[in-house]
């Protein structure tokens, strides 16, 4: 005879695997610390090729104005004007990604356990039927 609570259960644990499941079972593979850090360099490497190209698009949108001003103190201030800012963006994208990914891993975990806590539930069930 079918119970319905084996079978809700069921129905739930299979649109978990199904739906959120497959990214939170790739997330979980991780620990957190490997997880956030992977997402870090990740923000690195692309917060520095975005600044880049704006740096890029800014000297070549003041290409005039830079060759008609030419100076060593021009050059010195733009040149710790941007690395400052760099420096700025990047850190502020560190603080940003880590948070978010740490809050992403720490809800996937969780919902991996209440799956597996689900798990053992039903295989209780399957148990308790047998005797």
């Amino acid at each position: 005879m079918l119970d319905e609570r084996k079978v809700r259960l069921m129905t739930s644990l299979a649109m978990y695997e199904q739906g959120q499941g497959k990214e939170d079972f790739k997330i979980s593979e991780y620990y957190r610390k490997d997880y956030t850090g992977m997402h870090i360099l990740f923000s690195f490497f692309w917060t520095t090729v975005g600044y880049a190209c704006i740096g890029a698009l800014v000297v070549l949108a003041g290409l005039d104005y830079f060759m008609s001003h030419m100076s060593v103190k021009l050059f010195m201030t733009l040149g710790i004007a941007a690395a400052a800012g760099y420096l700025a963006v990047v850190i502020i994208y560190a603080v940003i990604t880590s948070h978010i990914y740490n809050k992403k891993h720490r809800n996937a975990r969780q919902r991996v356990k209440r799956y597996n806590h689900d798990l053992t539930k039903l295989l209780k069930m399957y148990e308790k039927e047998n005797k």
